[in-house]
């Protein structure tokens, strides 16, 4: 498993989504519960597939109708580090947070 070179909102976003989902979610499953568009979602889903941080496959109901659904899934390693990599945002967004509220206040 590669580091993700840069860590944006957007993928802690889809990297929330996939550890809340417990099961793997398809694509826009994923767009829905992050907010982020789907030219935003499937680029970070690819780059985190590359990357070995999760893997997809397609969906095998004959049955169902509509157009296949692909299934994305965090691997161990990738559940590890993206539960680490959101921490840690969620972490240095709050002490930003903190900062700039308290600049607004003092000023």
């Amino acid at each position: 498993m590669k580091p993700l070179a840069r860590i944006t909102p957007a993928t802690v976003d889809v990297l929330s989504v996939l550890l809340d989902s417990g099961a793997p979610a398809w694509g826009l499953l994923v767009i829905k519960a992050s907010g982020r568009p789907a030219g935003s979602v499937y680029p970070i889903l690819e780059r985190l597939e590359q990357s070995g941080w999760l893997t997809s496959s397609w969906e095998d109901d004959p049955s169902r109708v509509g157009p296949r659904r692909r299934f994305y899934e965090l691997t161990a390693e990738g559940a590890t580090a993206a539960r680490a990599t959101v921490t840690s945002f969620e972490a240095k967004r709050a002490t930003s947070t903190r900062i700039a509220t308290a600049r607004v206040v003092t000023v």
